[in-house]
């Protein structure tokens, strides 16, 4: 019996890759999404802008995600820690990129509330009281059986209580 030389290297390597892709497929993979939510200076009261805006802590958002058929299947609150970041997992979105139980697409971030009496106005700023999407900026981190795919919300914000607003 004859064995040519790539039959034997594929005899050889076959339980590598067969292992490697068992890997792959028990690796669980997590869905988070990323944000800052700030408070914004007086001088850009009134607009869009968040130059000289403050991170603000303890801030509460609302992440929602809805099906095509607009039933949400997720809502979640989220405090910012104390430099106004957050992060959230987002739980039924397990899977493997592109066949997702369900489709970040569907999530949005709200603001909910602000500790700070001096800065606890809403602001739609990037949609903050509509709803801002979640888009398609995202870090992928990969560890021995995980990997976690990271969505970054656009930052959102409060407005301050005392302000008056510019002219634009």
């Amino acid at each position: 019996m004859k064995i040519s030389i790539q039959n034997l290297l594929i005899l050889l390597l076959l339980p590598l890759l067969l292992s490697a892709h068992e890997e792959s497929k028990n690796q669980k993979e997590f869905t988070v999404v990323e944000g800052m939510v700030y408070c914004q200076s007086c001088e850009h009261t009134g607009s869009w802008s968040l130059e000289g805006a403050k991170p603000l802590a303890s801030a509460k958002v609302g992440i929602a995600c809805k099906d095509h058929k607009k039933r949400v299947w997720f809502y979640k609150a989220i405090q910012t820690d104390s430099t106004g970041y957050y992060y959230a997992p987002i739980q039924g979105m397990e899977g493997t990129e592109g066949v997702k139980k369900k489709e970040i697409s569907g999530c949005s971030i709200h603001l909910l509330a602000s500790p700070d009496s001096t800065c606890n106005l809403l602001t739609n700023i990037n949609l903050g009281i509509a709803g801002a999407g979640v888009g398609d900026v995202k870090k992928v981190m990969k560890e021995k059986g995980y990997e976690v795919v990271v969505y970054a919300a656009p930052p959102l914000a409060f407005r301050q209580v005392n302000c008056v607003p510019a002219d634009h």
